[in-house]
């Protein structure tokens, strides 16, 4: 008997069957809808968990290929891959309970645990092709059960008994769960009586049994292989999971039922080699798939536990992937248009809808045929929902949230360790599946995120940050070293919709590098704290939109100058403070004096500080020249060419040219200023072009303005206020100001004091 839909063949004698995992569990009605009480009804631990879980685990792969397994690498080997397999099964197992006794389970089972502990986002990413994976495994047990009946009665079409069994398996999950798992009472007793035939049965004729040292043929696949082949069939403890809106209890259900379920299944499985190797070779285990038949009391009942096993999986898959779908679209992951999907029928809100859309799925695969290339990557959806699983419930138990209280307490690094041991099998069964399998997940993950979903629930991603957060603060220096400078830059902008080319330029230059804060300062008794905080809200959601990823603070003072002055001195975590300063240009001739005493007190505060001045007709211009204007390293040089260059590294200016000028006096200077500044360029690795021009007695204005008329943005350095006479800046600044008047867009910059931004540049 051949089940080709199984998967990839492995080279052997009798080549083993990489099964499809098996079936996975209901997903989550996300909660928009509540589900019935579960206290009134529902099922108990032993139908609506243990009885699935079990029939998964107990498959066709301990009928059709666990001789194969022994034969291959002999008995004491074979232990080992139940007891390594089944390790990494129990802890995945571990990981569930802890989830379901944190937090009632509501319909949706892997889904729903999912999503309520590391966001929809991953919940859905993991959710929708669990749901394909769930809804195709029904055409692949199907077409298996017809496949290993018409072996038996040829005179039968294998397509047809595929349809029909697909049909009556939708029937049976139309009706009801409960019935669903009535009918898996009596496939259960199919699988005892097939089990107890084969125990009280007999060794096969005229051969030599291996025993406990026997060896496998020289030419039998590798443990590694072999392994590979077996792991799924320990899968599938989801499958009780899966009903978890169903189940009367299910904290207390999901624990004790899926354990047992585990701790059964390694049982058999290390009761069932013992037996096969003290009665047949290895020759023969190799070459009769259906070796359990040879040696059971009564033959049939072997074949009744084959069917009764692709049944049961068909079923359960079935019964999962309506359940997936309904909730997936009650928490609005799926199209708006799929919404209905949602909906759920009788007293026990059954999703009879998705059940149509799902058998209607797996008609059209049944009508197919052909699963092989499908089946390893659906075993990697299922594996991947395990290894996330594992994943939430190691994080949240690192992260030690308040909020998280399981009565099942697990160690988390026991929950990691099942992640590892999921991932190591995924690439041991297929690699190729696994990368496949991973790329879908991330496209829909990166689809959801697009979305910008918003869940009615808490999840473990805030804690994940603040955890992070805490660590990095505690570890940093609160001396800022020029090798890790970031810009984290406070744009005092005010209303971010009339001042938006601060915030413009700012995203330009931290490009991903460092922070960028948006704050504005409102009159005093403006707003109260609550109104400051839905500011905050409004803003913050303003920027998002507009691509642009900062915080934003909102504080009241008696004078805008004043408060931003104290925000300057206050606003900050730790050592993770604000190091530069983006102003828009003082217009106003009334306030200029407070303006200028606000740069002074935000240069005495160590901070950098920038001044745009627009030129409110050319903006940015193309972005494709910026002059910089070079007085040396120490007079702002430093931080001029490392704003230029950061500012080329932003998409928008990643086509401009940066021309560094210099002055000279005569001619006689130009080749020597030239070389010298051209070989500290080349040094610093910028790109940048050096320009010399000579004076010829003009003032720098003129030179200014006849040689940048054409930039796009132009850096002109501020001087130092303690090289001013005191209470003569702003006289200083106005000068400036008249003098660089209908210029293109201006950055006046002023380095932060005893910062040595030249070796920033060196590092580079």
């Amino acid at each position: 008997m051949k089940f080709p839909f199984f998967g990839r063949q492995q080279r052997s004698p009798n080549p083993p069957i990489s099964t499809a995992a098996q079936p996975e569990g209901r997903s989550p009605t996300a909660g928009l809808r509540p589900s019935r009480s579960s206290e009134s009804s529902g099922l108990g631990t032993f139908g609506g968990v243990y009885t699935p879980s079990i029939l998964t685990i107990l498959g066709v792969i301990m009928y059709l290929r666990f001789g194969w397994v022994v034969g291959s690498v002999g008995l004491i080997p074979t232990l080992a891959i139940v007891t390594l397999s089944t390790s990494i099964t129990f802890l995945t197992a571990l990981s569930i309970s802890a989830i379901a006794t944190d937090r009632v389970v509501r319909a949706g089972g892997a889904y729903y645990m999912i999503s309520r502990s590391l966001g929809i986002e991953t919940g859905g990413a993991v959710g929708i092709p669990l749901y394909f994976a769930q809804a195709l495994s029904i055409a692949l047990y199907t077409i298996g059960f017809a496949e290993s009946i018409v072996q038996t009665f040829p005179m039968l079409d294998q397509l047809y008994v595929g349809l029909i069994t697909t049909v009556l398996v939708g029937v049976v999950a139309l009706t009801s769960a409960s019935v669903a798992i009535k009918a898996q009472y009596f496939i259960m007793g199919a699988i005892l009586l097939s089990l107890m035939s084969f125990v009280w049965g007999n060794g096969v004729p005229d051969t030599t049994p291996m025993g406990w040292t026997g060896s496998p043929p020289a030419d039998a696949a590798p443990f590694w292989t072999v392994f590979a082949v077996f792991f799924p069939a320990v899968t599938g403890i989801m499958s009780g999971v899966s009903l978890s809106g169903d189940l009367k209890n299910p904290v207390r259900s999901i624990p004790d039922g899926t354990l047992a379920a585990v701790a059964t299944g390694y049982v058999v499985y290390m009761v069932l080699p013992v037996i096969l190797s003290v009665r047949s070779d290895a020759a023969t285990l190799l070459s009769e798939p259906l070796i359990m038949q040879q040696m059971a009391w009564w033959g049939p009942a072997i074949l009744l536990g084959v069917w009764g096993a692709t049944l049961s999986s068909a079923l359960g898959s079935i019964l999962g992937a309506p359940r997936v779908l309904q909730a997936l679209a009650r928490d609005g992951v799926l199209p708006e248009w799929l919404s209905f999907l949602g909906s759920g029928s009788g007293p026990e809100d059954e999703p009879r809808m998705g059940t149509i859309v799902t058998l209607g799925v797996a008609i059209a695969i049944v009508c197919l045929g052909e699963l092989d290339l499908i089946a390893p990557v659906l075993t990697m959806f299922f594996l991947t929902t395990y290894l996330v699983l594992n994943m939430a419930a190691g994080i949240e138990g690192f992260l030690q949230s308040p909020s998280y209280r399981p009565a099942f307490r697990v160690p988390w690094y026991l929950s990691i360790l099942g992640a590892i041991g999921c991932l190591a099998v995924m690439f041991l069964i297929d690699a190729v599946a696994t990368v496949i399998a991973a790329a879908i997940v991330l496209a829909i993950f990166i689809w959801l995120q697009r979305r910008e979903m918003e869940a009615t629930w808490g999840d473990a991603r805030r804690g994940i940050w603040m955890a992070i957060l805490r660590q990095g603060l505690v570890q940093l220096d609160h001396a800022e070293d020029p090798k890790n400078w970031r810009p984290h830059i406070l744009v005092l902008s005010g209303t971010p919709r009339k001042r938006w080319p601060l915030i413009e330029l700012a995203d330009a230059l931290t490009h991903n590098r460092g922070l960028i804060t948006i704050s504005t300062v409102l009159p005093q008794g403006a707003r109260n704290l609550s109104q400051q905080a839905e500011l905050e809200l409004t803003i913050r959601e303003y920027v998002e939109k507009r691509g642009v990823q900062a915080l934003v603070r909102v504080i009241t003072a008696p004078d805008p100058f004043e408060g931003a002055v104290r925000l300057v001195e206050t606003y900050g975590l730790g050592p993770l403070v604000p190091n530069t300063i983006v102003l828009g240009d003082s217009e106003s001739m009334e306030r200029r004096d407070r303006y200028c005493q606000m740069i002074c007190q935000l240069h005495s505060a160590k901070r950098s500080v920038i001044v745009l001045r627009e030129n409110p007709e050319r903006g940015f211009g193309r972005r494709r020249r910026i002059d910089v204007w070079w007085r040396g390293m120490q007079a702002n040089g430093g931080l001029m060419l490392l704003l230029a260059y950061l500012l080329r590294t932003d998409i928008g200016w990643h086509d401009a040219e940066i021309f560094v000028k210099i002055i000279v006096n005569n001619e006689t200077a130009v080749e020597s200023a030239r070389a010298s500044l051209e070989q500290f360029l080349g040094q610093l690795r910028i790109g940048a072009i050096a320009q010399v021009i000579i004076s010829n007695g003009r003032l720098f204005e003129e030179i200014l303005h006849e040689s940048s008329e054409n930039a796009d943005l132009i850096f002109l350095g501020l001087a130092k206020p303690d090289l001013i006479p005191p209470n003569q800046y702003t006289q200083y600044y106005e000068n400036l100001h008249d003098k660089t008047a209908n210029l293109p867009t201006i950055v006046y910059v002023l380095a932060a004091p005893d910062f040595a931004f030249e070796e920033v540049l060196a590092e580079n």
